[in-house]
């Protein structure tokens, strides 16, 4: 076995904080445009069914599954390599929907194929690429500062997806389905990440061999990693669909115009915005596991006012609110999340935890839209009131799942500092 490398210089984590606080705006605006709420509304305006929309949802986190043979280049490949060959990928691949409004054009078919071949591609580049970033951040972080480094860290990214959904929302009032522009304005923002990351410090996991899977998936045999996986997953597939769906039922049902519902949008991530440096203070303090199962607890409670919530209620100062609340839920269990995986993580090679954890959550919240968006397909009707009726039980199952994420973490500290395994 080759000897661990040693950890980073002082300078060199600390450059390494930098730049990953730097590029982190750009980059993950970039995702974001391409695979989340941005290419839902697009696909609306092209005529997708729920199935196509909940397909497309699925991208950003079913592709997560690429990681587990990336994971294998690990051991012989450096990681900022890796980084770099992922999101020149997605950039090339994000190209054709620069050119959103030529395909727009095209017959419904032909134009819905294509745009979802062009976001499945960026998406997968995207999770390819996300194989490597947390590892590489993980030698950057300081001992007990985990969760201010990343409230900090995504934080900054908020700001600058906040930003770009306001322009969004000022633009698609006054050109309703025009979004090449939004497109092209988020390549803009990847292509000026490509000379961030080129500089990031790492250190190497290499070790002239592949990284077998194997050794990946023999963590599970581990308890608390079981147990915190359970969570994670379940409970970020549910709010990942809850989301989606929202957007559509809005759209769709409620008669929410696009710029509308950019407006929802933008309250969900000045929710984050607002609360994420906070919560990595509280994470830091009162530890991972009460902070999941509390938000965990939230986006449950707010899952349930959406499902009761009258149709008159539906415009856009409520939905904002319920966007605004689960963002800032989000928040905190997403940095719990991060800070309770570190802790799993060896620190001399956290590749293979960090790893994991990515495919079970990421597979868990790429099959639950697709699954969800199918069973939408059957059971809508074609009156708009009806589709609220359905809508209102969709939501109320979810709220129930998500609840449900909170029973692995009963008892889990206990198990940790006991047997563990």
């Amino acid at each position: 076995m080759t000897a661990p490398a040693p950890p980073l210089s002082d300078r060199d984590r600390r450059r390494g904080r930098l730049l990953a606080i730097a590029s982190h705006p750009t980059g993950y605006t970039f995702r974001q445009v391409f695979t989340q709420q941005l290419p839902t509304l697009a696909l609306v305006s092209l005529g997708a069914s729920e199935l196509q929309v909940g397909i497309q949802g699925a991208f950003g986190f079913a592709f997560v599954a690429l990681q587990l043979p990336t994971l294998r280049w690990v051991g012989r490949v450096s990681k900022r390599a890796i980084l770099m060959g992922a999101h020149v990928f997605s950039l090339l691949m994000a190209l054709p929907l620069v050119f959103f409004d030529a395909l727009a054009a095209q017959p419904r078919e032909g134009a819905v194929a294509l745009a979802q071949a062009s976001f499945a591609l960026v998406a997968a580049g995207c999770c390819v690429g996300e194989t490597v970033w947390f590892p590489l951040l993980r030698a950057y972080i300081e001992p007990g500062s985990t969760g201010r480094f990343f409230g900090m860290l995504r934080s900054g990214w908020h700001t600058a997806l906040l930003l770009f959904y306001v322009g969004s929302q000022a633009w698609l009032a006054r050109h309703p389905g025009s979004f090449a522009p939004l497109f092209a304005f988020g390549w803009g923002l990847g292509f000026a990440r490509t000379f961030l990351i080129a500089g990031l410090p790492e250190r190497s996991e290499r070790t002239g061999e592949r990284v077998r899977i194997r050794e990946a998936l023999a963590l599970l045999r581990v308890a608390t990693l079981r147990r915190y996986l359970a969570t994670i997953a379940l409970g970020n597939s549910v709010r990942v669909t809850a989301l989606v769906f929202a957007i559509v039922m809005l759209r769709r049902a409620a008669g929410l115009s696009e710029s509308q519902v950019v407006t929802a949008t933008i309250a969900s991530v000045a929710g984050g915005l607002a609360t994420l440096y906070l919560w990595g203070r509280i994470v830091d303090r009162a530890g991972a596991v009460p902070v999941l199962r509390i938000t965990a607890l939230g986006t449950s409670l707010a899952l349930v006012l959406l499902a009761l919530a009258p149709a008159e209620a539906l415009g856009v100062g409520w939905t904002s609110l319920w966007f605004f609340a689960v963002a800032l839920l989000a928040a905190g269990f997403g940095v719990a999340d991060t800070h309770l995986l570190f802790e799993l993580a060896p620190a001399e090679a956290p590749a293979r935890t960090i790893v994991l954890g990515a495919v079970v959550s990421g597979l868990a919240a790429g099959l639950v839209p697709i699954g969800a968006g199918a069973a939408l397909d059957v059971a809508l009707p074609a009156d708009p009131a009806g589709a609220l009726r359905v809508y209102r039980i969709f939501f109320a199952l979810l709220a129930g799942l998500e609840l449900a994420a909170c029973l692995p973490t009963l008892g889990f500290e206990r198990l940790r500092h006991g047997a563990g395994r």
